[in-house]
């Protein structure tokens, strides 16, 4: 496994273009309307019948918050009622009412909580969903089972993470982004050093050991001395994974960044100058790039999958367990059963409708040729491993792999010569510098990125850099 090194500025700024992260392949903008829930069910029932069944991921979405953080581009609700929440929960135990039986058979192994503001329900509540996901589904053992939380330090009370613990979580992610005060104030989310270390302490205190920091750069009146001193306070703070993820600006789709002044973000050198401190203080803290803008320590789970190729992407991110189905909950979340993707509806009141009239709440989908399956899983090496093992793909495919791939061969012929990538008749291989050009590696794959002259058919995508 090689250690990524500090890439040259002057290529991040050549290689800054918009792209998909791939959470998936093909991406979410190209499902499809007419996939609809007897596809969905098909496939939850087709997945693992031939064979041993897929063990199951389980993401459930909460998508509330009670304040609107101006840079994120979450699938959220903004409201205080908590009645809200109390509706949702109810309607989020009919879905899964409605769905458990399909995976009678199938173990979960892995649950994840996201949002929204997960902890904008209460521990109780909480519990109360976790019992019922463990009545109706054939969950593993506590001490086997991955329940894992995003929380906002923000708003949490008293004893609420010990009561996180007691019902069985085990893993937490916190939202930091920067504790500058001028750039919290630029992105409408306040938010101390004290209530993030309280939190992290809190965590350690209730025997949850395993926590995510995510950050952020590129943010409107980030400055590098600032990012500096946010990254040298959490570093102190010895999380086991961090992200730091490039904000994305797209004002056009994403209507709170409209509240983001133009003018008042970091310019392309500044911006670089932000991700290369971040690389720079992570690695001499002892941190391991996994891959893009994620950080673990060598004593990790994400670390040790990466380093026994169990490693996978999904759209929670990088998880520990591959070969696993991911099933999806609530309002726009996503599932991935077999060779097919799905989506529940995007809209709160849509979603509520087909859980009303007991109905799967697929919106629509996308079931894989063969092309996609074969690019997924190239893909999926790049963004995992930053290796391609050509003659696995070819043996698992039935094809001559430099063939089939001519036009990507003459896409990595510029990033093979400015180093990012080493290419022989047996792998494709990031360099240590190319561990930070994944995304940009991978784009050379996607046969959804090839259209005509003139299209920037990844302008809906947040730049990859």
């Amino acid at each position: 496994m090689l250690h990524s090194i500090a890439p040259d500025p002057a290529m991040l700024v050549r290689y800054d273009r918009p792209g998909p992260r791939y959470t998936s392949y093909p991406t979410a903008p190209h499902f499809r309307s007419d996939f609809g829930p007897a596809d969905f069910e098909a496939f939850a029932s087709r997945s693992g019948a031939n064979g041993p069944r897929r063990r199951l991921a389980l993401y459930v979405h909460v998508p509330f918050c009670t304040h609107p953080c101006f840079f994120c581009g979450c699938n959220r609700v903004i409201t205080r009622s908590p009645e809200r929440g109390a509706g949702y929960l109810r309607r989020l135990h009919r879905e899964i009412d409605r769905v458990s039986p399909l995976f009678a058979q199938r173990e979960v192994h892995q649950i994840h909580f996201g949002g929204g503001t997960p902890n904008f329900l209460r521990p109780e509540q909480l519990g109360a969903l976790v019992t019922s996901i463990r009545e109706q589904f054939t969950v593993g053992r506590h001490e086997d089972v991955e329940l894992s939380i995003e929380l906002d330090p923000r708003f949490l009370e008293g004893q609420d993470i010990a009561k996180l613990a007691d019902i069985g979580f085990n893993r937490v992610s916190l939202g930091v982004q920067d504790f500058d005060a001028e750039v919290q104030a630029a992105v409408n989310r306040f938010q101390t050093v004290e209530q993030t270390l309280g939190a992290i302490e809190s965590c350690r205190s209730a025997g949850i050991n395993s926590i995510n920091l995510d950050l952020m750069y590129g943010l409107p009146r980030q400055t590098l001395s600032g990012f500096k001193r946010t990254l040298d306070e959490i570093v102190a703070a010895h999380p086991s994974r961090l992200a730091t993820y490039g904000y994305a600006h797209m004002p056009a789709s994403l209507k709170a960044q409209r509240h983001i002044r133009t003018e008042e973000l970091p310019d392309s050198p500044t911006r670089v100058a932000l991700l290369g401190a971040a690389i720079e203080v992570l690695t001499a803290a002892g941190y391991r790039h996994i891959g893009m803008d994620h950080f673990a320590l060598p004593s990790d789970e994400l670390v040790v999958a990466q380093d026994s190729g169990s490693l996978q992407r999904n759209f929670m991110g990088y998880t520990t367990h591959g070969g696993s189905d991911l099933l999806g909950l609530g309002m726009s979340a996503i599932s991935h059963l077999g060779h097919s993707f799905s989506q529940n509806p995007r809209d709160l009141t849509a979603w509520e409708a087909n859980v009303d009239a007991a109905r799967l709440p697929v919106w629509r989908g996308l079931i894989l040729d063969r092309d996609d399956r074969l690019r997924s899983q190239v893909i999926e090496q790049v963004m995992c491993g930053g290796d391609v093992d050509i003659a696995s793909v070819e043996r698992a495919h039935e094809i001559d792999f430099w063939s089939y791939f001519a036009s990507a061969r003459e896409k990595l012929r510029p990033m093979e010569q400015d180093g990012l990538v080493w290419v022989c008749s047996s792998h494709i291989t990031a360099s240590p510098q190319g561990r930070y050009f994944l995304r940009a590696i991978a784009t050379c794959f996607d046969r959804y990125l090839e259209r005509s002259p003139g299209d920037d058919s990844a302008s809906g995508f947040s730049k990859l850099i």
